[in-house]
């Protein structure tokens, strides 16, 4: 076996700093906590010359090696801090805590541990969290419907509830006294751990803590090679992607990169039960890296990360995508910003369920194609660095195509 790291275990410590970053309290709209209390720290730690600018209308972040030079080619590389949330709908008479499901399935939800943050509303500013609570539907299968026990018929979001255990008298009371109020958050509360199958691990919130510690690993690791000459990297750690990309788009918007790559969870579609019909691509966990193709992928920024991962023998496996890479690859036109784009990631199962599950070599061949990648476009053009104007005159021509013929042919 190859004694290159993607290849190896992923080492214990950078585990712990992943299922750290991961269990960051960060629902959408409070990404602070991953962001500043823990990439930020990070960040500091190991890059402590460069700069981090921050945001007005959101937690999100970006690291910057070069935030003196406007005329090196930037290059920003995105993951998104922000976690799907539940959230607290109204408080009913027996105690019950009626909340939304977002972008989960309700079924998924039912009987898991979470954590609620609510703000004091005696002290706006000030957060508290609750602990011990579950999600909980029907109450006991003897008071389900005859379709839902005998699975032919789901839960509806508006069946859902936070269980606090409460008893005894004025139960509504007794929740509005600790302040709980329409809006609170509520997270899962299950941290990665490793899995079964080797090199595996499982948890909630791999989409997207996985992306903000690509984008922070790649920053260290440039910033312990000594730093690119020619190429200004951005480590971008966005807000609200999970409601619409809006706080990668703000980034862009502001920083103008001259390039992006979104980094986020695939599918394992290999593994994916139910829909060996629709003949999507077998990408499957633990075979590489995923490389988006299609919508507005860039292809001369494609072609740059194949070509390292064939220098590298990285395993790479390719991701179509239609119209939209629905990661914060999109994240330049939709700000309307002239940038290169690409989007990368790794397969996952049992996207947005607290058991989402991964390989770790998959997020070691991102970070390090990133890493490679970065560092062949910082050697061309004879050591003097990738250009603006080599994106813009680089546009594949497929007018120019050569024929191929099948080899048997004379």
């Amino acid at each position: 076996m190859s004694d290159q790291p993607w290849t190896q275990s992923m080492p214990e410590e950078q585990f712990s700093r992943m299922r750290e970053m991961l269990a960051a309290p960060s629902p959408i709209g409070l990404e602070g906590a991953m962001t500043e209390g823990v990439i930020a720290p990070y960040l500091e730690k190991h890059c402590p010359e460069w700069k981090i600018h921050r945001f007005r209308g959101n937690a999100g972040i970006v690291v910057d090696s070069k935030p003196d030079d406007d005329t090196a080619l930037s290059v920003m590389v995105i993951g998104h801090a922000d976690k799907i949330r539940m959230q607290v709908r109204s408080v009913g008479d027996d105690g019950k805590i009626w909340i939304n499901s977002d972008s989960f399935l309700p079924i998924t939800l039912v009987g898991h541990e979470v954590q609620l943050f609510s703000e004091n509303p005696e002290t706006p500013g000030n957060f508290r969290v609750i602990e011990g609570g579950t999600i909980e539907a029907i109450g006991a299968i003897h008071f389900a419907e005859a379709p839902v026990r005998d699975g032919t018929k789901g839960l509806k979001p508006n069946q859902l509830y936070l269980e606090l255990q409460l008893h005894g008298e004025e139960r509504k009371k007794q929740v509005e006294g600790l302040g709980i109020r329409a809006g609170d958050s509520i997270i899962l509360k299950r941290p990665i751990q490793r899995g079964f199958g080797p090199d595996s691990f499982y948890g909630a919130y791999l989409d997207n803590g996985l992306g903000c510690f690509v984008a922070a690993e790649v920053a260290r690791m440039l910033a312990e090679d000594g730093g690119l000459q020619n190429i200004r990297y951005l480590g971008a750690f966005a807000a609200y992607e999970e409601i619409g990309r809006f706080g990668s788009r703000v980034m862009a918007g502001v920083m103008k990169p001259d390039v992006v790559i979104g980094v986020d969870v695939s599918h394992d579609l290999d593994a994916a039960p139910g829909v060996g019909d629709r003949r999507y691509t077998p990408n499957k966990m633990g075979a590489g890296m995923t490389l988006s193709v299609g919508a507005i992928i860039t292809p001369t920024i494609n072609e740059i990360y194949q070509q390292v991962c064939i220098e590298n023998k990285i395993p790479i496996q390719l991701s179509p995508c239609g119209r939209d890479t629905g990661t914060d690859g999109m994240a330049a036109v939709l700000a309307s910003v002239d940038s290169a784009a690409t989007s990368i990631g790794f397969p996952i199962r049992n996207m947005h369920t607290m058991s989402e599950c991964a390989h770790t070599g998959d997020v070691l061949a991102s970070i390090h194609s990133t890493f490679f990648a970065l560092k062949a476009m910082d050697a061309l053009n004879g050591g003097k660095g990738m250009t603006a104007e080599d994106l813009r005159t680089g546009h594949p021509r497929l007018d120019s195509a050569t024929a191929l013929a099948h080899p048997g042919m004379g």
